[in-house]
């Protein structure tokens, strides 16, 4: 489907006073060369556009937590997604249809959904960045992932310079995945449409560790307010919630993506969850820390990174480090793991001027 595209002039500046690092969770990254910050749909677009057609690399930047960018900066115009709005079409027996805003909050959207009574994205509280960013990531925690709501997906096609509405049969979705990732840089995410089921019981919990808490079994319910509730709890555990004092909280999040493996693949002992494909996923936090990178990990080396105290899977700013020395972990934690399981571990954020 193509639609119009509006025209008006987002905000610009040099990108000299703005450093990434101050825009990323993990609070790394160097400047960027322009700076650019787009409060609605048309100044969007002609940001996109302007940069298009003047050839300078773009980099769309949304609540910057799943970015990993380099010290010395990114070489090119920073498209600060800000848009907001919630528009709910309709309320029908399929549920609530809620269009959401690129640049709208993904927590303030999944509190908002609890109080409205709308269920299906209960268990992924606690989840920074901007709701833009999530169909492109396919983001999931605790057994949901956005592909289980996602009605479609508006966005600028910068390679066909026009904007499209995709269905999920066009958006390529599969665990952590899209089309939209596959394609680096090409789509610009404009409003993200939900369908979400009406109630008070979130849906069935698909997720043991969650279950447990909840104190029910695997596949029943529990009341949504209690689900996240219950998630934000095991995700301040594990410093996966943001927390400015807390520099286990410094992170891009999990930095790898739970390895799915032919089942005569996964190492002995690990945990193994059949997929519809006949593959096994196996736990990528099992991973490294019986490949002897434990929690915290890195930390007695002086370099200011180190993995998290809390949980392995997290690759943590102390305060002082580098994206030179978050790298080098990285390479370190994905290396050691290949050399014991034969298995290579793949980078869950974006890198930005930089390579793993």
């Amino acid at each position: 489907m193509t639609e119009p595209a509006p025209t008006a002039a987002p905000s610009s500046a040099s990108g000299a006073g703005h450093r990434l690092a101050d825009r990323t969770t993990l609070r790394l990254g160097g400047p960027a060369r322009a700076w650019t910050r787009a409060t609605d749909e048309a100044g969007l677009l002609d940001a996109a556009r302007t940069a298009d057609a003047g050839g300078d690399p773009l980099l769309v930047l949304g609540g910057g937590s799943n970015l990993v960018v380099a010290d010395d900066g990114f070489d090119g115009t920073v498209l600060e997604v800000a848009t907001s709005g919630v528009e709910v079409e309709g309320d029908t027996c399929g549920g609530a249809f809620v269009t959401v805003q690129a640049g709208e909050v993904w927590d303030d959207l999944v509190d908002r959904a609890v109080s409205e009574g709308w269920i299906g994205i209960e268990a992924m509280t606690g989840i920074p960045g901007k709701v833009g960013a999530t169909p492109i990531q396919n983001v999931g925690a605790y057994g949901q992932e956005v592909a289980d709501t996602v009605a479609r997906v508006r966005v600028w096609d910068r390679a066909e310079g026009r904007v499209r509405t995709m269905f999920p049969g066009d958006c390529g979705f599969g665990y952590r995945t899209s089309r939209f990732k596959a394609e680096p840089g090409r789509f610009v995410v404009l409003t993200v449409t939900f369908q979400l089921r009406f109630g008070d019981l979130g849906a069935p919990v698909r997720y043991a560790e969650l279950a447990r808490t909840l104190g029910v079994e695997v596949g029943q319910r529990a009341p949504a307010a209690d689900v996240v509730a219950a998630v934000r709890g095991l995700r301040a555990s594990k410093g996966m919630l943001l927390d400015a004092a807390d520099h286990d909280t410094w992170s891009a999040g999990s930095f790898f993506t739970n390895p799915v493996l032919d089942a005569d693949a996964v190492p002995e002992g690990a945990p193994a969850f059949e997929q519809p494909d006949g593959r096994v996923k196996t736990s990528a936090a099992w991973l490294i820390d019986h490949a002897g990178f434990g929690k915290g990990h890195g930390l007695d080396r002086g370099t200011g990174v180190s993995l998290s105290t809390k949980h392995p899977l997290a690759l943590t700013n102390r305060g002082d480090g580098t994206t030179e020395a978050l790298l080098a972990l990285a390479r370190e934690v994905r290396d050691g793991v290949r050399e014991r399981f034969g298995v290579t571990l793949e980078n869950e954020p974006v890198l930005v001027a930089c390579t793993l």
